[in-house]
């Protein structure tokens, strides 16, 4: 439990710092991403979810 807190934490952290550095780059990214259809945003997530399962799953181990 402590690791998935931390692992939170960190996900903040650096979604913070993208925000507080490039914070016209990222509205600008956020805008773009309404040109994206919702199958192939649902496709990236799947992939990004598979993937952090596999590395969850092979520490682990």
């Amino acid at each position: 439990m402590k690791e998935l807190i931390i692992a939170f934490g960190l996900f903040l952290f650096i979604e913070g710092i993208l925000y507080a550095i490039f914070p016209a780059k990222m509205k600008s990214m956020l805008k773009k991403l309404e040109l994206i259809s919702d199958g192939q945003l649902r496709t990236g997530g799947l992939i990004f979810m598979i993937t952090g399962f596999v590395i969850i799953y092979l520490k682990m181990n």
